[in-house]
């Protein structure tokens, strides 16, 4: 069992290069199984999601060589249409695999997907607009699985979604892409890391357009070819290494960015009266006046990002004021507040009046329940102190850490699998700014 310790209180300071985005890596890796040909991806982060997905398409009888942050892919014959139990309890992403293996078998047996427990997160929108395509699924409580066929193939359609969905997005252009005929996907999830997706699929020979903000058109092909691709930068580090640089009243360059799919977070930043500064190697974030309070409601692209929530609800206890962060995207998705509630921040969690609630939240309201809370209330400015708190999720070990680095004292965070999920060598880059931070191995 890992854990950090980590020694609060320095200002970090410094330049810091954040990897290739995880919502990129991840869904390349399944669209790279659309092809029996070569492909090679570039600039990606080496976390365990992504050695989980590498496995997968190795038990799905691919192969997959990692060298440094290149891979290279080659599905050259699917060999088993069904992902194990395991593997899919590990990772969400697992069930895109549905995609490829419809297109090239015409069959997938998936598990439920696994992954952070922030709610829900049903992937009944992609079973909906599976089902349109003329695919036969069903899932079988005994053993777990989605049992899907397609006997006649993947058929183009025309589908709406009914709320935003990425990943639905995502899998649904991933199966209309060898579909025959024009699929037009509306209602479609805009954010760029989805662009992204797209124009390495259509590098790969795939014939997407984006027609309007949240329209897709795909007209299928016969067949994709291999390509070689770079990911770009991941937007959640850039955010979280920029919320280290303020709440430790610090100045951080990140690397080889722009400002691009951070509109939203900048904009919150002149609210609060925090310092950035556009410059031609990067991005430089840093501390430069008392912070003040602001609301955030979290929101799909163009909005206010849901995996930024947690790290801006730190820093918010930093704030001279009340600030109030809204989550409207999933239903379950405090569970670090009690743990820096411990740190000495004084958050009180509660449910706003919303008239017409089912259209003004993401998640399905169904799936809402009793003792789920959807804002917090931060209360500030709070003098952050040690302790030893828990990791529940991947977005909460990074606003964990943050508040650490923040407070006095030493802290000690368990549960930081959740992190390695997404942050590669995370606590390495933060000791290159100047952090008291080491792992320590707890082997049982």
């Amino acid at each position: 069992m890992d854990k950090l310790i980590i020694k609060g209180g320095k200002k970090l300071s410094g330049e810091v290069t954040v990897f290739g985005s995880k919502n990129v890596a991840l869904k390349v890796l399944v669209a790279a199984c659309l092809t029996e040909e070569e492909v090679v991806v570039n600039n990606i982060p080496l976390i365990s999601d992504f050695i989980t997905m590498l496995e997968i398409i190795k038990e799905l009888g691919g192969e997959a060589t990692l060298r440094d942050h290149s891979v290279t892919i080659k599905m050259k014959k699917i060999g088993n249409e069904k992902i194990s139990l395991d593997k899919a309890a590990e990772i969400r992403t697992s069930y895109m695999f549905l995609a490829p293996l419809l297109a090239r078998t015409k069959m997938a047996i998936i598990p439920n997907p696994g992954g952070c427990r922030i709610g829900a997160r049903p992937i009944d929108r992609v079973i909906d607009g599976l089902k349109r395509m003329g695919v036969v699924i069903n899932y079988e409580s005994e053993d777990g699985y989605f049992h899907a066929v397609c006997n006649d193939g993947l058929k183009a359609v025309s589908y709406n979604f009914s709320k935003n969905t990425h990943t639905g997005t995502e899998t649904m252009i991933l199966a209309a892409v060898l579909a025959k005929g024009e699929t037009v996907l509306t209602n479609a999830a805009e954010e760029p890391e989805v662009d992204e997706l797209i124009n390495f699929l259509n590098k790969m020979g795939a014939k997407i357009k984006r027609i309007e903000p949240r329209t897709i058109v795909i007209n299928g092909v016969d067949k994709l070819h291999g390509t070689s691709f770079e990911i770009g930068a991941d937007r959640n580090e850039i955010v979280t290494f920029a919320v280290a640089a303020i709440i430790t009243e610090g100045d951080i360059l990140i690397k080889n960015i722009k400002k691009n799919g951070l509109a939203e977070f900048l904009n919150k930043l002149d609210q609060i009266g925090a310092g950035y500064e556009e410059k031609a190697n990067g991005v430089r974030f840093y501390y430069k006046q008392s912070l003040r309070p602001t609301n955030v409601t979290t929101c799909f692209y163009p909005g206010f990002m849901t995996d930024w929530q947690g790290p801006w609800a730190v820093l918010m206890t930093k704030a001279h004021g009340q600030s109030v962060i809204h989550e409207a995207v999933y239903e379950n998705r405090f569970s670090y507040v009690s743990e820096l509630n411990k740190m000495g921040a004084r958050i009180k969690l509660f449910n706003p009046v919303i008239k017409n609630a089912e259209d003004f939240y993401n998640f399905n309201i169904n799936d809402d329940k009793k003792g789920y809370f959807h804002a917090a209330e931060i209360f500030g400015p709070a003098k952050l102190h040690n302790a030893i708190v828990e990791v529940y999720d991947l977005r909460a070990g990074a606003t964990l850490v943050l508040a650490a680095l923040a407070a006095r004292g030493e802290s000690v965070i368990f549960g930081i699998e959740h992190l390695d999920r997404g942050y590669e060598k995370f606590e390495e880059r933060l000791r290159g700014l100047g952090a008291s931070i080491k792992r320590i191995n707890e082997t049982l």
